[in-house]
């Protein structure tokens, strides 16, 4: 489950993160090159893509972890 989250994550990072340079008008070639409104949604789309890396690497305390390891 770990790798499929990191997976998501990172394809979502890099996908808002072209979204985020279209708007800013850096890449060019679509129809969000230059609009503000793609330059916002690619931002919170990456924030949220950098949140779920985060999540899908978190480090859980040794109890709970141990907790995890009786039921997995």
């Amino acid at each position: 489950m770990r790798i499929a989250l990191n997976i998501v994550g990172a394809i979502l990072v890099l996908v808002c993160a072209l979204w985020a340079l279209q708007g800013l008008n850096v890449i060019g070639g679509g129809f969000m090159t230059g609009r503000t409104q793609w330059l916002v949604i690619g931002v919170v789309c990456a924030i949220g893509g950098l949140v779920l890396l985060g999540w899908a690497n978190r480090r859980l305390p040794r109890s709970a972890a141990c907790e995890l390891a009786q039921f997995g």
